[in-house]
């Protein structure tokens, strides 16, 4: 297994983040975050259209870069950094993954070559209103969906929905349908992460083609909890990157405020506190990068890599943005700072794919344990 990154990685890690560096300030995730689209148009076409982001991962007879997770990773690290409000993370990693794992060499023919490019945004609907991952949308024996699915991130832009049903028998199965199908009914709510929109989506009645069917419905949940898993380690990355961002803000702070005639960052306490997030911000990035390398290698640990990954780098961002509140004092309760940023995608981003205690008792089941304190 690889743990240091190929001159090709490299120059990918710096690419992406000098160009976040010039688009990603605070001032362009505030004026994204707050427009009725909840992401810069234009800017999405720069990242997916024009520096190709959109296929790092995938196959090169698909419009892709074969650069594997590991460079998927570095992305969503570069992007969690600054907070980019964006559609990638819904598009590219859950709905475009779900149709590479689940869709036939037609249907991924058909279909990612437009995600990949931007052209067209996908989001996965595979849960139901309930904080749980139970999936409330049922496919009925007349070829309908109906049902209910929450929490869709960037469902409210999306032109093509990758839904998660239950058909007849209880089986898993996957579809892809137009956004703006007969019955399909979208609702964007206020979420807590502004930048990072979520939309309760329904369906009445909506046919689904046969040929929208993905791949074979018997392999439809392994190809769905593969997808989740994949999603959970560039959900790791992103809190990783967010988790040195929100360090970094800390840092220049605690420099330029002065209290008693010195920087307030030259005080043994203040000192150990960004200590403490510097370790977790970096076992956070360890985390993330080693569940990438499992997806390279083709290792069957991806489960468990992925469930350490999640649970571990979402306390991480959580921690280092709740010291980052407080190490700024009475400024990082502010609108205006954005201190409170980070901490709600922190949040936001504990409980998209299952917060970390589920993912532990996941680790705790596979590795035999019968109990977890």
């Amino acid at each position: 297994m690889q743990f240091t990154f190929s001159e090709e990685e490299t120059l990918l890690q710096e690419s992406v983040s000098g160009f976040l560096a010039t688009h990603g300030s605070s001032a362009a995730v505030r004026k994204a975050m707050e427009s009725d689209l909840g992401y810069d148009p234009a800017l999405w076409q720069s990242i997916v259209g024009e520096m190709g982001m959109g296929g790092i991962a995938f196959p090169a007879r698909l419009g892709g870069a074969e650069m594997g997770h590991v460079g998927f990773a570095i992305t969503m690290m570069e992007m969690g950094r600054v907070l980019l409000p964006s559609p990638y993370f819904s598009s590219i990693g859950l709905a475009a993954q779900a149709i590479l794992n689940a869709g036939t060499d037609a249907q991924q023919d058909t279909l990612l070559p437009a995600i990949i490019a931007g052209e067209t945004i996908a989001a996965l609907a595979w849960r139901g209103l309930e904080r749980t991952p139970a999936i409330a949308v049922r496919l009925d024996q007349n070829g309908q969906l109906n049902g209910e699915a929450g929490f869709v991130p960037y469902a409210h832009a999306a032109g093509l929905l990758v839904v998660a049903a239950l058909d007849g028998a209880g089986k898993t199965v996957l579809a892809a349908i137009p956004a703006d199908a007969p019955g399909v009914t979208i609702e964007r709510h206020v979420s807590m992460d502004l930048t990072r929109p979520l939309a309760t989506v329904r369906f009445a009645g909506v046919v689904v083609a046969q040929d929208r069917i993905l791949g074979d419905g018997s392999d439809a949940a392994a190809a769905l909890e593969r997808t989740l898993d994949l999603a959970r380690i560039a959900l790791a990355a992103e809190n990783a990157g967010g988790a040195e961002g929100v360090l970094d803000l800390t840092v220049a702070y605690t420099k330029d405020r002065v209290q008693f005639g010195r920087p307030i960052g030259s005080f043994q306490a203040l000192k150990h506190r960004m200590a403490d997030m510097m370790v977790e911000v970096e076992t956070a990035k360890t985390a993330a990068y080693y569940a990438a390398c499992v997806v390279d290698e083709a290792s069957d640990e991806l489960a468990e890599a992925a469930a350490i990954a999640s649970s571990y780098s979402a306390d991480a961002f959580m921690g280092c943005a709740g010291n980052a509140i407080q190490l700024h004092g009475g400024i990082g309760f502010t609108w205006e700072h954005d201190a409170h940023l980070f901490f709600k995608r922190a949040r936001a981003n504990a409980v998209l794919l299952g917060d970390p205690t589920s993912q532990r008792v996941r680790i705790a089941d596979m590795i035999g344990l019968e109990k977890v304190a």
